[in-house]
């Protein structure tokens, strides 16, 4: 399934519930779901993880959806050479703090 498809399958089943909470509300459960990926990843759940993985993404794609983001677009287009600072792949920059 292309990134593309998979925003529109959850805009199908969730787009009205996350308009309603608001792009706020949809972070504040987004964020919880990082921490829930943060500790099947620390814990070394491997029965976690996939589903943490893709809860993760499901609400990073309703955030995208709720700002009129074409996720698939926005990614493919700032990656699309490489690292966006020094535009090598791979990155060759130094391990600084991602921006």
């Amino acid at each position: 399934m292309r990134v593309r498809d998979f925003q529109k399958q959850i805009e199908q089943i969730y787009l009205a519930k996350d308009q309603a909470r608001g792009i706020d509300g949809t972070f504040r459960w987004f964020t919880e779901e990082v921490g829930e990926l943060a500790r099947a990843i620390r814990h070394q759940n491997e029965a976690e993880l996939a589903g943490e993985f893709a809860d993760v993404f499901a609400w990073l794609v309703s955030l995208a959806s709720q700002s009129s983001i074409d996720l698939e677009a926005a990614a493919a287009d700032k990656y699309r050479d490489g690292c966006p600072k020094c535009r090598k792949t791979p990155c060759a920059c130094g391990e600084e703090a991602p921006s």
